[in-house]
């Protein structure tokens, strides 16, 4: 099976399908599915706990857990490479015991969105947040890192969801099991070593066309000064990090 390019993974991604991402050999050596949050189906939830069988996480860029106020589990990790859980959340409304596939999805939506705010959840709850590292994957080349960056550079909100795959027999799926497990179900298998790869390549656009063709508005304000009302705007370049 041929592994996919990076286009082809931030095409299904924009297009609200699901990939599968490889980390390297010798950090987890594990596939994980990945979607946008922001799209993600009570059907998809489903696919994740049916047939991946691990955990549902919910990365974020850290903009995202800074605006909905997530505190981390641990202020200082003891193992650098380690995943940064904050608290989990369930949405506050419209939903019922926040653990069936329409209730995690309907919260995963709302991380998502772009308006949500630290009173629009319930903490703790099922969802489990990630905090991606600032700096993203040139910095850390996990899965939070790594979806987080699909997602930016499908012009989507920093907001995914990944599960590890697993197999049949509680064994985590390694490179074999899951191009068998991504023929079986039609998905295209990448590795996070292409994104970083392509990071460290243009890390800086050269040319002006380059930036508009890359470039993700994030979001916008007001900012009242002695001068005048200013528009304040955040954008993601290039390789996708604020």
């Amino acid at each position: 099976m041929t592994l996919a390019t990076v286009d082809q993974l931030i095409e299904e991604i924009s297009r609200g399908g699901m990939v599968i991402l490889i980390d390297d050999a010798h950090r987890e050596n594990e596939g994980d599915l990945v979607l946008a949050a922001e799209s993600i189906t009570a059907e998809q939830v489903n696919f994740f706990a049916t047939h991946a069988r691990g955990l549902i996480c919910a990365p974020l860029g850290p903009e995202i857990v800074e605006r909905l106020q997530l505190p981390t589990m641990h202020s200082q990790p003891s193992d650098p490479t380690e995943c940064a859980f904050t608290i989990s959340v369930d949405s506050r409304d419209g939903i019922s015991t926040g653990i069936s596939a329409f209730d995690r999805a309907h919260t995963l939506r709302h991380l998502a969105h772009p308006d949500s705010t630290p009173e629009d959840f319930n903490r703790p709850g099922h969802i489990f947040p990630l905090k991606a590292k600032p700096g993203g994957i040139l910095s850390r080349q996990g899965h939070t890192e790594a979806s987080v960056h699909l997602m930016r550079r499908a012009g989507l909100q920093p907001a995914a969801v990944i599960c590890e795959v697993m197999n049949k027999d509680g064994s985590m799926a390694r490179l074999e099991d899951l191009k068998k497990f991504a023929q079986l179900h039609g998905l295209l298998l990448g590795t996070i070593a292409s994104l970083v790869e392509e990071c460290q390549k243009s890390p800086i656009p050269e040319a002006i066309g380059s930036v508009a063709e890359k470039s993700v508005k994030l979001s916008s304000a007001q900012l009242p000064t002695p001068y005048g009302l200013f528009e304040i705007e955040s954008w993601s370049v290039d390789c996708g990090e604020p």
